[in-house]
């Protein structure tokens, strides 16, 4: 069970930080000369998005704090508190994360992940819904969202139901951009998911420093954020 389970691990999607969804938006036009899709609001998490779809089972999330909701009582989601962050993103979007999708959380024990992905929290927008691995407090939101954590996943379970498995990439036109390769750059003693190595575009190289790359293919040519 536990082997059968790390091989379901799959990459869902990029998450890149912004100061606004405007700025977000006008970052992705700019490189890529594509728009980004209307996401909607993270109810209780302080946060809203825009979506970009990449292939079939994978994409990219543009995520900004949402100026019509209230300070959250949790952490947002990825470390947008941070204040180094905030400084960074207030100069352009940056890649902070991945997300790998995972059939069952709760068999997340049974996964020799090699870290601590943290506990499972319940999330909606519109009508999708899924349970996510998130920081409850700062302390473990400022511990999570370190260079390094930022390397080893957040792992999402998505809800399906009666009708087919709902997923963002399903309401999403093809976009022409496609996910070439997810750059990893791993110093010594940081540990990843086995199953990452099996993703052809998952590339982790021995680094002296944790960083994250992506390089996607555009209707511009070849493009890289970090």
């Amino acid at each position: 069970m536990p082997l059968q389970l790390e091989r379901a691990i799959e990459l869902d999607h990029l998450v890149v930080a912004c100061a606004t969804l405007v700025q977000g938006d006008a970052w992705l036009r700019e490189l890529a000369g594509v728009p980004s899709a209307p996401g909607g609001s993270h109810s209780g998490w302080g946060t809203h998005n825009r979506v970009l779809r990449l292939d079939a089972g994978t994409y990219l999330e543009l995520i900004a704090p949402d100026p019509a909701q209230p300070e959250p009582a949790l952490p947002r989601p990825f470390g947008l508190d941070d204040p180094a962050l905030r400084e960074r993103v207030a100069v352009r979007p940056r890649l902070v994360h991945y997300v790998c999708r995972v059939p069952a959380l709760d068999a997340i024990a049974d996964l020799d992940l090699g870290y601590d992905a943290g506990p499972i929290m319940a999330m909606t927008r519109g009508a999708l819904s899924w349970r996510i691995t998130m920081p409850q407090d700062p302390a473990s939101a400022a511990r999570r969202w370190t260079d390094a954590g930022r390397l080893q996943p957040t792992l999402i379970e998505w809800a399906g139901g009666a009708a087919p498995e709902r997923h963002p990439v399903e309401a999403l036109a093809p976009s022409g951009v496609a996910l070439a390769r997810l750059r990893l750059c791993v110093p010594a003693g940081l540990m990843l998911p086995a199953a990452l190595r099996q993703d052809p575009r998952v590339v982790s190289v021995d680094a002296s420093h944790p960083a994250l790359g992506a390089e996607l293919s555009t209707p511009r040519g070849w493009r890289l954020i970090d």
